[in-house]
């Protein structure tokens, strides 16, 4: 239950970004409401939202754990090019590209995984090779030349499909929001992943399989992206650089939705909440301004806000440094846990259940 009491408190300290949303919406309608109180705004925002709200959910698995991907862009760009070469210069049927680029995608976030887990590199430092990488094999892959669009209305209508006046690609996203907070909210991995982002030693020595977590989470990150690149080329077609400007804003909007809801906890209603504050903001500040920049600059500052903001929710002295643990061979029982406040070890012991 006290899951749903999120939902049920009003109270500004969790729900300051719906009332952020709410200021942006009165006063972008007051300025010009013929032009920003429209369903076509309303649909424009949500449908091009979702595959970066998709996104934002493979940056918050790992997180969770606390681990980063930086490579969610480059897998995103690198699978939904794939999807699209697949289909027009290797003549693979719809559903076969479909299953090798989202494959592509698990096989990202494997080798993510073994970089992080086997050779005990930083996931913050694995995860920026690993894109860097990827966007040579973008190259690679396609001679460094955009490709042609599909020419199919089954590619097109994985995205575009309408349904009651909205993108089939919002209730896509949707749709995996749910499975993803049933699974951290409701199920004894979700607890476990907890459990690991807030205190890895401790979890570990309550027989948490940590390791194990951090190369499943990247896997499943990487899965997440690749779909999100999928869906993405299917709305606006190919382009070789579309994963870059996807990133930044979804580190945002998983930091910026860490102080809502479940304040200091980073969790999925949250997260797709500032999705669409930070959405409406850039929304609004480019049609009246026309200054495209404003776009990048408004999701960094709201970036190095919301990180600090979820820092300070954490208590100066035991702010989390989330992804920036080594995954580590477990010490000797008996000093390992002399290390650990009882509290903690006490804590993570209950997860296992």
């Amino acid at each position: 239950m006290k899951a749903w009491s999120n939902f049920v408190s009003f109270s500004l300290e969790r729900l300051s970004g719906v009332y952020l949303w709410a200021v942006f919406v009165v006063v972008f309608t007051l300025i010009d409401p013929g032009e920003f109180f429209t369903t076509s705004t309303l649909d424009s925002v949500a449908t091009t939202q979702a595959v970066q709200a998709i996104l934002a959910l493979a940056v918050l698995v790992p997180l969770v754990a606390g681990q980063f991907d930086l490579s969610v862009g480059a897998t995103a760009n690198l699978t939904g090019i794939v999807a699209i070469v697949a289909q027009n210069m290797w003549h693979w049927p719809l559903l076969a590209a479909l299953a090798f680029a989202i494959a592509l995608g698990f096989l990202v976030g494997f080798v993510n995984g073994f970089v992080v887990v086997r050779l005990s590199v930083n996931s913050f430092i694995a995860t920026l090779g690993m894109g860097s990488i990827l966007s040579a094999f973008l190259v690679i892959v396609t001679g460094a030349q955009q490709p042609e669009p599909v020419v199919s209305n089954a590619w097109n209508d994985l995205a575009q499909f309408p349904v009651g006046g909205i993108s089939i690609v919002v209730i896509e996203m949707l749709v995996l929001g749910l499975i993803l907070w049933w699974v951290l909210d409701w199920t004894p991995v979700g607890r476990r992943l907890y459990a690991t982002g807030g205190n890895a030693e401790a979890a570990r020595l309550s027989g948490i399989r940590v390791n194990r977590i951090a190369w499943g989470t990247l896997t499943v990150s990487g899965g997440i992206a690749g779909v999100g690149g999928i869906l993405f080329s299917s709305l606006y077609g190919p382009s070789l650089s579309f994963g870059a400007t996807l990133l930044l804003p979804a580190f945002a909007a998983v930091f910026l939705g860490s102080t809502q809801l479940q304040p200091g906890r980073f969790n999925l209603w949250g997260t797709l909440i500032a999705i669409y504050v930070l959405a409406t903001g850039v929304e609004g500040l480019q049609l009246f301004s026309g200054q495209q920049w404003l776009g990048d600059m408004f999701n960094g500052v709201a970036l190095i806000v919301a990180v600090a903001l979820a820092a300070s929710r954490t208590g100066g002295g035991r702010r989390r440094r989330v992804g920036f643990r080594r995954s580590a061979p477990p010490p000797p029982e008996q000093d390992a846990a002399a290390q650990v406040p009882s509290a903690d070890l006490e804590s993570a012991e209950g997860v296992q259940g």
